[in-house]
């Protein structure tokens, strides 16, 4: 059996509040199979409601890996971010910034409340495409998650 086959598939939380992204983000984790199930949330208030099995989320799972927009209505990507890292029960969980933002100050922020990676997300879509397939691949196969 291959390296690829033994793969664990991953249950990813995606908070993005844009469809066009999320769509893009959604179908290649999916066509490259390093995901068992993609939730997605398009706010920051949602996503701490979905972390914390509230109300339409009671019967949730808790993701593996959260891939974070930072510019979302309601709560901002580095409020999400910090709420995360103050919860014992989350703070282990990976946290792969993918945002728009190239800006030093976003980076620097993220990075303080320990984000995991910071992936600015590139204009192009066949960038995109393949940025996407090779952040499931890292997460899915070469990294080594913490035992749950």
């Amino acid at each position: 059996m291959s390296e690829f086959e033994k793969q664990r598939l991953l249950n990813f939380l995606l908070i993005e509040d844009d469809d066009d992204h999320a769509v893009l983000v959604m179908r290649n984790l999916e066509n490259e199979r390093v995901s068992n199930q993609i939730d997605r949330v398009k706010d920051g208030e949602e996503a701490l409601q979905f972390l914390r099995g509230e109300g339409q989320f009671a019967s949730r799972e808790i993701p593996d890996v959260i891939l974070l927009d930072l510019k979302l209505p309601k709560l901002s990507g580095h409020e999400v971010l910090a709420a995360i890292r103050n919860d014992d029960v989350f703070k282990k969980i990976p946290v792969v910034v993918l945002t728009t933002s190239d800006d030093e100050s976003d980076r620097e922020r993220a990075y303080s409340n320990h984000a995991n990676s910071y992936l600015v997300k590139p204009l192009d879509f066949e960038n995109f495409r393949k940025m996407v397939k090779d952040l499931g691949l890292y997460w899915g196969m070469w990294n080594k998650m913490p035992p749950q």
